[in-house]
């Protein structure tokens, strides 16, 4: 599978992974052996705790290489008045009476919690090529789904502001 991703996602990937390797590994390494040095391995929780971060940081680089590796770039350029990749768009629920607003954005960014909604979710597909004005039926799963109208759309660009998604 690729990740369909932007320039600016890579970007950020590639300085991330540098800071891991450069900065963090070396750093990492030098904590794992210093907590060696206190003693009994098997009550030491400080060298516990040492590997651990040390391991996660490996996972994290392991996982970057992999998407980069794997990536298609893809663009963020939309129509003027289309929902294109990093547009706020403003979303009426029918069903709810109520109006949400979403920021739609690469798989990397997503975080529902703060309306960064993923170009590949069920509303960031039906959303994504839009118009105001547009009736979307989104469809969450095969036993759910509502109708959602867009009521505005603020063209957005990436400008680095939205982090890579950690885990």
């Amino acid at each position: 599978m690729h990740n369909e991703l932007t320039q600016k996602d890579l970007e950020l990937m590639r300085k991330e992974l540098d800071h891991r390797r450069i900065v963090l590994r070396p750093q990492l390494l030098e904590a794992v052996k210093e907590a060696r040095a206190f003693g009994d391995l098997s009550e030491n929780f400080e060298y516990k705790a040492a590997k651990q971060e040390k391991n996660r940081n490996e996972s994290r680089i392991r996982f970057l290489e992999n998407m980069i590796k794997t990536a298609v770039v893809i663009s963020d350029q939309s129509g003027s008045d289309q929902v294109g990749l990093y547009d706020k768009v403003t979303v009426y629920m029918e069903d709810d009476d109520e109006e949400e607003v979403y920021q739609i954005v690469t798989t990397m960014r997503q975080d529902a919690l703060k309306g960064l909604i993923s170009k590949e979710s069920p509303v960031g597909r039906c959303l994504l090529g839009r118009r105001v004005g547009d009736r979307v039926h989104i469809q969450v799963n095969e036993n759910y789904g509502y109708d959602a109208v867009i009521r505005a759309i603020e063209k957005g660009s990436d400008d680095g502001e939205i982090p890579l998604n950690r885990y």
